[in-house]
């Protein structure tokens, strides 16, 4: 087994939070990983990215080939579409639809849409909505990956296990609203996937 994953968004968006939450639940599995980040600017509204490399073997390198990622998640629309060369042909984009319009030239959100919906394999998601919705959005980011959470290669119970562990020391109630935010993603995931 191996999965080459890429976390797209900007700053404040949670993409380290979702990386740490999916190499815990790796190295849980007894998985091998590799990962890379690049923080734009390390400034809230800055580009931020990380590469994610998880098998059941030893991996050489950090970094994943045009062409070869297995996956993107997005916590941002525009950001997910600037990763797609990076996507294999066979694999998934899961993208939030809810723009952070940083930049006065922002593309058209509509322009955004159709783009991603060109994407063969894809799940776009209004993850501020559904968080919201659960309490508050700043669990949009585990909405996402809860979307993803069919392409990973990791068992949910995992994903569940490593949320447990990194927020503990925020408390049950944050512990549970992530827990809730993960389903609720999965949920919306198996219901309007796109192949």
């Amino acid at each position: 087994m191996k999965k080459d994953i890429i976390l797209a968004g900007v700053g404040g968006q949670g993409i380290l939070s979702i990386a740490a939450i999916i190499g815990t639940a790796a190295l849980d599995m007894g998985l091998f990983l590799k990962q890379s980040e690049v923080h734009g600017m390390a400034q809230r509204g800055g580009d931020v990215s990380s590469n994610l490399r998880i098998g059941d073997h030893e991996i050489a390198s950090d970094l994943i080939a045009k062409g070869k990622a297995d996956i993107v998640i997005s916590v941002e629309p525009m950001e997910g579409l600037r990763y797609l060369p990076m996507l294999c042909p066979e694999g998934w984009l899961i993208t939030n639809s809810t723009p952070f319009k940083n930049i006065s030239n922002y593309p058209d959100i509509d322009g955004l849409y159709s783009e991603i919906e060109k994407v063969h394999r894809h799940v776009m998601i209004d993850a501020e909505k559904i968080a919201k919705e659960l309490g508050t959005a700043k669990a949009a980011n585990v909405v996402i990956l809860g979307a993803a959470s069919d392409h990973l290669g990791i068992s949910y119970e995992s994903l569940e296990k490593a949320i447990r562990k990194i927020f503990k020391r925020k408390g049950e109630s944050v512990v549970e609203l992530n827990i809730n935010a993960l389903k609720a993603g999965r949920d919306f995931a198996e219901k309007n996937s796109y192949l």
